[in-house]
């Protein structure tokens, strides 16, 4: 739960004192796009683990 936390915060303190509203939105919206990213490659891994194949 602490881990949690301080994520939050890091991502709280990153959007802090960026100014302009178009900006902070847009970086937000990268951010979340970037995560959503990186689970469905997590996920396609761990797929292709369990099913067996054969990484040559």
């Amino acid at each position: 739960m602490k881990t949690v936390l301080l994520i939050k915060e890091i991502y709280l303190e990153g959007f802090r004192n960026l100014g302009n509203i178009i900006v902070q939105r847009y970086f937000k919206a990268l951010a979340w796009f970037s995560f959503a990213m990186y689970c469905m490659v997590l996920y396609a891994f761990i797929f292709r683990v369990y099913t067996g194949f054969a990484f040559d």
